[in-house]
This record gives C-alpha cells, sequence and structure tokens, in this order.
C-alpha cells in the first residue's frame, strides 16, 4: 500500500479479521486451569440482608467457592468508586453511599451483587447459587427520580437521608431572572429525557488470573481505559500494588460509555483468583446486561426560555432531576453537572443562564455516562425549546436558529465554556440545501393527500469534545487528568510499533493512527502497527470515551513524531557528514538542503541502530520516542441534522424519510470512517426517540430486560443518510481534530421529537415515541389533523 494522506477513505485494516471471524475477544480467551463464575443477583430492588446461608452450595459438585461481601471485608477489599466530585450550591460534597463489590448488609437494585459461585464449570456455578439460601427483610422501593427526595421511609444510602447525592447549580441566578423580567415572551416546557441501556455487541467479560511465583495478577476485561482500571482496583480497591497487576483489554465489541467504568464483576474474578488458586473467568449473559451495566440518560426537567418581542433569546432558566440509581459509578456525578450544563448555550448567544441539577439515588441499576454522556442531554432540552419558541411566536424555525447563533469567535458563555471557533450559519445554510427544505410544503401536502402526516425537525447542536486540559478538569471535580500518551518505536528496518493510550473499541484507530503516522513519516501504512489496551506494554494512559482519541490521543502520537524526526535529522546529520541545521525532511526522505544528498527514512533508521557513523556520547542509538499531550481547551464540535419524517395516523407508525447531517468536525483523518460514526450515532439517538426505554415498576423490578421488552433499531427503522461536513479546524490541537463519535446520539432525539410534534401539531409526546404512543397522540388533535 502507498503513503496515505491524512483525508484519504482507507479501507479499516483491522475489518479482515474481524468480519473473517479472527478477532480476539475477551471471552475467546481461555486461560490454563481457568474455572468459571456465576454471580447471585438480588431479586428485590432494595432489601436488608438478614443471613446469607452457602453451605448447601458450597457441597455441591464442581464448586471451589462461595464468596460473598463478607469475605471482601475480611480481605480489606474497599467498594467501587466515583472519581468526580461534586459540590452542592451549599458548598458541601456530594454524598457518596458505600458501593462494595458483593452487596454488605443491603441490596439496592434488582440485579445487585449478593454473592458469586466458583466452579469447574459455568453450568456447576449456576447450580450451586440456585442453593444459595438468603434471608432478606424487603423495604419498599424508590423509583421515581422526580420524587425520590420526597420518598420518605428508609433511605437508599444512610448518608443521603433525603436520597439527593447533590444540589448543584451553575450561571448567574440574579442576572437570569433579570433577564426573564424584561422578557417579551417566555416559552416553558417539561421533558423527560429517557433512560437507556447500552447494549454493545459483546457484553461485558472478565478473566482474573494470579501468579503465586510473582505474587501478581492478570485482569483480562472488556474496558474502554484498562490504565484507569489498574489505578481504580490497586490505588482505591486495594487488589494489589500497580506494580503487580497488569489489565488487558484486547479486541472490545462497542462499549459506547457503558465500558468505562470499574464494575462489580472484573473486581471480583480478579480477587477470587486468587483465593481459589485458578483463573476465573465470567461472561455477561444479556440479561446480566440488561440488569447490571450501567444505565443512561435518565433526566426530569422543567426549563424556560426568554426571549425579546424580535424573537431573541434573552435567558435560559433550567431545572433537572438526573437519575444517578443505587450507587454512584464511576463518572456518574459528572454526567449530569459538567457534562451538561454547561452545553446549555449550544450555538446560541445566550446572555444569562442559570442551571440547577438534583443528582439523586433511586433503587435502580447505576446510572452514567452514555454515548455523548450529557451532551445529548442538554441539547434535547436547548432544541426542543427552541422549536417550541420558533412555533409560538410565529418564526420559521431555521430563521429563529439563525437569528440566535453566535456570530463571533471566541465566545465565552455564561457557563464555563469558551467556544474558540465554529460557523454555524455555514452549517446551517448547508444542510438546508441538501435537505432540500424550500420544497418541504409540496412534500407535505403530498403526504395529506395520502392521509398521512409529514412534519420536519432541526436539531442545531454543539459539543464539548476531546476531554480536555487536566487544570480545568481538575478546577470542576474530576479525579484524573485527561492527557493521553503515546510512544513511538522505529525498527531498524524502517516498520513502526505506535504505542497509544487510547483504546480502540469499534472507532477504526488501527487504520485512522496509522494513516497519519503514514503521512508524517512517508511509509506505508502496511508498515505501522498500533499497540493499544496492555498496561504492561503501553505506558499509562487515559483510553477512549468523550470523542478524545483524535483530538488528545492522535496529538500526542503527533509530538512523539516530531522527536522522531528531529533525532532522524540527527542521525542523518551524522551519516551525511552535513550539519543538522541542513538536513531537511520531506516526503519520507532526510536531505541536505541544496544538494541530492538523501536517505530514505527506512535508512535512517537503520543508521539509528548501526550507530557506526555516531562520534563520541553525543547521540545515542536507537529511534525510540515518548509523548504525553495535555490539551489547551476542550474542542467544539457542531452540528445541523434535519429529521424530515412521515406518520401513518391510523396505525402511529413513524417513517423516517430523509436524514440530513452536516457536521463540524474540523479536520477530518479518514471521511469514510467519520461517516460510519454520524450513521451509528444517528442510528442510537433514533433508537431513544422512537423506541427504547428502560422501565421500572413500582417495586423496582426491570419490566424491560430483555430484547423482547426493550426494542433496538433495526435496518428497516433507519433511512438513507445524507452526510456532509463543513470545517473550520480546532485551534487547540495540532491537528485540528474536534471529534465526531457522539455527534449523532446528541442531535438525533431533538431532530425526531421535534419532526414528530411538527407532524402531530402539538408538543404532547415524549420519548420513546412508539407507534402506541404516536397513535394516541394523534387523537388529541384531530381538528388539527384534518385542517391540514
Amino acid at each position: 500500500m502507498s503513503v496515505t494522506h491524512i483525508g484519504a477513505a482507507v479501507r479499516r485494516k483491522e475489518d479482515q479479521r474481524f468480519i473473517t471471524g479472527r478477532g480476539r475477544y475477551t471471552d475467546d480467551l481461555s486461560r490454563p486451569g481457568q474455572a468459571h463464575a456465576y454471580f447471585l443477583r438480588s431479586p428485590h430492588a432494595h432489601a436488608r440482608i438478614r443471613s446469607i446461608d452457602t453451605s448447601r452450595a458450597l457441597a455441591m459438585p464442581g464448586v471451589l467457592a462461595v464468596l460473598t461481601g463478607e469475605d471482601l471485608a475480611r480481605d480489606n477489599i474497599g467498594g467501587l468508586i466515583c472519581g468526580w466530585m461534586i459540590h452542592s450550591k451549599d458548598g458541601t460534597p456530594m454524598k457518596a453511599g458505600p458501593h462494595p463489590a458483593l452487596a454488605q448488609g443491603k441490596v439496592r437494585y434488582v440485579g445487585d451483587h449478593v454473592a458469586v459461585v466458583i466452579a469447574e464449570s459455568l453450568a456447576q456455578a449456576k447450580d450451586a447459587a440456585e442453593a444459595i439460601e438468603v434471608d432478606y427483610e424487603v423495604l419498599p422501593a424508590i423509583v421515581d427520580p422526580a420524587t425520590a427526595a420526597k420518598a420518605g421511609g428508609e433511605p437508599v444510602h444512610e448518608v443521603a437521608p433525603d436520597n439527593t447525592v447533590f444540589a448543584w447549580h451553575l450561571g448567574d441566578k440574579a442576572a437570569t431572572e433579570a433577564a426573564f423580567k424584561a422578557a417579551k415572551h417566555v416559552t416553558t416546557i417539561d421533558l423527560v429525557n429517557n433512560r437507556l441501556i447500552p447494549n454493545a455487541l459483546e457484553p461485558r467479560a472478565a478473566i482474573g488470573e494470579y501468579d503465586p511465583g510473582t505474587d501478581s495478577y492478570t485482569l483480562y476485561t472488556t474496558s474502554q481505559n484498562p490504565h484507569v482500571a489498574r489505578l481504580v482496583l490497586s490505588a482505591f480497591v486495594g487488589i494489589a500494588p500497580e506494580n503487580k497487576l497488569r489489565v488487558i483489554a484486547p479486541d472490545v465489541g462497542g462499549g459506547f460509555g457503558s465500558k468505562i467504568f470499574i464494575y462489580a464483576e472484573e473486581t471480583v474474578c480478579v480477587w477470587a483468583a486468587k483465593k481459589v488458586g485458578r483463573p476465573v473467568k465470567w461472561t455477561a449473559e444479556r440479561t446480566e446486561s440488561f440488569l447490571a451495566d450501567a444505565h443512561g440518560r435518565d433526566h426530569v426537567t422543567h426549563a424556560e426560555l426568554a426571549l425579546d418581542e424580535k424573537g431573541k433569546i434573552l435567558g435560559l432558566r433550567v431545572k433537572t432531576i438526573a437519575n444517578l440509581g443505587a450507587y454512584l459509578s464511576t463518572f456518574a456525578s459528572s454526567v449530569p453537572t459538567y457534562l451538561y450544563g454547561p452545553l446549555l448555550s449550544g450555538p446560541y448567544d445566550i446572555p444569562a443562564i442559570y442551571c440547577e441539577v438534583d443528582g439523586v439515588y433511586t433503587n435502580t441499576a447505576p446510572v452514567d455516562a452514555y454515548r455523548g454522556a450529557g451532551r445529548p442531554e442538554a441539547t434535547f432540552v436547548l432544541e426542543r425549546l427552541v422549536e417550541v419558541a420558533s412555533r409560538e411566536l410565529g418564526i420559521d424555525p431555521a430563521s429563529f436558529r439563525r437569528r440566535n447563533y453566535i456570530r463571533k469567535f471566541p465566545h465565552q458563555t455564561p457557563v464555563i465554556m469558551t467556544y474558540d471557533i465554529g460557523d454555524y450559519h455555514a452549517t446551517l445554510q448547508k444542510a438546508l440545501e441538501l435537505a432540500d427544505y424550500k420544497n418541504f410544503g409540496r412534500r407535505k401536502r403530498e403526504s395529506a393527500r395520502r392521509g398521512k402526516l409529514r412534519g420536519i425537525g432541526f436539531s442545531s447542536y454543539i459539543e464539548a469534545c476531546g476531554l480536555a486540559p487536566s487544570q480545568a478538569v481538575g478546577s470542576l471535580g474530576a479525579g484524573v487528568g485527561l492527557w493521553e500518551s503515546a510512544e513511538i518505536r522505529v525498527n531498524p528496518t524502517g516498520s513502526v510499533e505506535v504505542l497509544t493510550g487510547s483504546h480502540s473499541h469499534g472507532q477504526g484507530h488501527e487504520t485512522t493512527f496509522a494513516q497519519l503516522v503514514s503521512d508524517r513519516l512517508g511509509i506505508s501504512i502496511d508498515q505501522v502497527t498500533v499497540v493499544h489496551g496492555d498496561t504492561d506494554k503501553v505506558q499509562f494512559g487515559m483510553g477512549s470515551y468523550g470523542s478524545r482519541s483524535g483530538a488528545v490521543g492522535m496529538s500526542a502520537i503527533v509530538k512523539a513524531l516530531d522527536k522522531i524526526i528531529a533525532k532522524g535529522k540527527k542521525v542523518a546529520a551524522h551519516v551525511l557528514e552535513a550539519s543538522e541545521g541542513d538536513i531537511e525532511f520531506k516526503d519520507g526522505r532526510f536531505s541536505v538542503a541544496g544538494t541530492d544528498r538523501s536517505l530514505s527514512f527506512g535508512d535512517v533508521a537503520l543508521q539509528a541502530y548501526i550507530a557506526h557513523k555516531f562520534s563520541g556520547q553525543e547521540l545515542e542509538p536507537g529511534l525510540k520516542e515518548g509523548a504525553f499531550y495535555d490539551p489547551t481547551n476542550f474542542t467544539f464540535p457542531a452540528g445541523v441534522h434535519i429529521c424530515e419524517l412521515e406518520i401513518d395516523p391510523q396505525t402511529g407508525v413513524t417513517r423516517i424519510e430523509r436524514w440530513t447531517a452536516v457536521d463540524d468536525f474540523g479536520v477530518v483523518i479518514n471521511p469514510m470512517i467519520v461517516e460510519g460514526q454520524v450513521h451509528g450515532g444517528v442510528a442510537q439517538g433514533i433508537g431513544q426517540a422512537l423506541l427504547e426505554g428502560a422501565r421500572y415498576d413500582q417495586d423496582g423490578q426491570l419490566v424491560t430486560a430483555s430484547f423482547m421488552d426493550y426494542c433496538m433499531p433495526r435496518a428497516d427503522d433507519l433511512p438513507s443518510f445524507t452526510v456532509d461536513m463543513t470545517v473550520t479546524p480546532s485551534p487547540s490541537n495540532p491537528l485540528g481534530i474536534k471529534g465526531c463519535g457522539e455527534a449523532g446520539a446528541i442531535a438525533a432525539p431533538a431532530a425526531v421529537i421535534n419532526a414528530i410534534t411538527d407532524a402531530l401539531g402539538h408538543e404532547d409526546i415524549a420519548m420513546p415515541a412508539t407507534p402506541q404512543a404516536v397513535w394516541r397522540a394523534c387523537r388529541k388533535a384531530p381538528m388539527r389533523m384534518a385542517a391540514e
């Protein structure tokens, strides 16, 4: 393969092994002598554990151990942590309840981990789990986040008597109240951002292994950030010293945020391996994933928009109750606060914003980051408000947005963020043209002649990606820095190994990272190997989430490549007997300026290791460099998505007819991969808007615990997408990348609901807008439907 430049639509290198079944996922691995783990989970949402009798289970064939929370406590194994400290508006720290990997004294949601059976086979472990006798004192379940603070009775955690984790706020309350007093029109809306269950193609899995010879542990796991997993398990949970714990995340089949976190299962597997003297393997069954993977979204919001007589936004006021579930997951506290509130300005010039968020405990599965993490929730609030306001004022929704867009950059929002660059007007204009917006009225009339309702909806979003400057996130409560690391190892033959702290779970890093190296060094993409996911091979890195692999991870690679080229110039100067200042590097060749004397990159690599021409100690042999990159700002991808759909009022079936997405992702490394990321994100956003919704009954039982009850989008639920881009390069990283992985999931829900409400002629519809919900909504506006 020839040298590949940035911007080329190169086919993914890794797909050859994936599509031929040669990927190596955690469940594909088998360690010598491994045993199998099965978790006994709570059937109750809220209960005290009076006693656990494991005697019958221990006596069953093949059983090696039955372990409970008492065993964890006896071994001084600590609980799981939340790594982002949030303070309430009164300055008090959030109320973090204990989160043991196996329940101690109490269970707090259906699926909570009560005990684990380790046996020779999975079937034997399951049989033994049925023989464990647990005496529960069942307590009333707290399920509804809107009423959790007023539920009374026994709280989920004693440290939070009113089930409130924090009462957080952001913005200038006085300025916002003044804006509302001056307003000529106020738009008000109440929203529920429905709870979602991540469903990666590969379920979570773990293998824990202990080596008594070195007193060290190895954990194979489905993780988006193996180094952070090692850090938490060693420094906070207390499994082993960091230098005695290796974490390997092999091929990972999708994450979407749900594999960022440190879960009970991998904690228990690596701890139990030493207890039984055997490797311990666990792979989630799909129902376990429904019950115990961290869920996403789940907000209840009241929002108001203040406007002047010309439709200019003066202020925004938002009050949100965020359901955090039964325990604080690894990054749970940051999602409805600093990943939500600072994005409420969107792409609009809003002078005053005030946001209040109450995070509450309920007896439901923990809620944490899910694709977009806070940004979809913020966009949904703002874009529904903007759409409704434009309708109430009788202003075309595109014109309304254009009227309120930010025009000058950099732009300081009233909620922390400083947007560095963008051109929202150009993005909107391109989207309108591609969507053939001017002829929508004709298509709507054609639908009406066929007895159908046609609607169009906009979503003009912005997100903060490239997470993010360590100093900034530290000031906001993050327990870690969010830099990234990279190492470039050049072999004597000129081939290159890239070791990155980023982790790929479907994004195509093995291709895009290799493209960057190919472009910079002038070598074939086939000469580049990307290594990630093993804490013994790769120096400490922060993993992949928040669309940071390009903006932060690849920027670290750029810094390391710069060092490689600088070292290569020194080597070439020695070999060519020239001054280092006269050496130029271009298109894979080091040359002496003004002459025809040159060496290829491969020649220089070989000479670096031969080192015959090096004099004294001024130049070390070898060609290997590392770098850490800490970004100077978040990046701010933005875009406009337009959904056009048709509703059959007789059945409530909604069919998306057109989808137009125009995004500004800054510089694009591989447009084919980026387009695929947009497709996937939009599909997930459409799933939330039309199909997906996790539901608990009043007793805390998950009634959507399988694909029979929880509907995922399928191919025939989706249209063909029209995807295009505008480009304003990000000034906050050397490549100008902004990030693309979450955009579709951020933009899509609002676009779909705005289109449905446009078709219905009223706003009374909530996500998921299932056929039944849409059919009922159609019955609420028969006169208006008939008039149209």
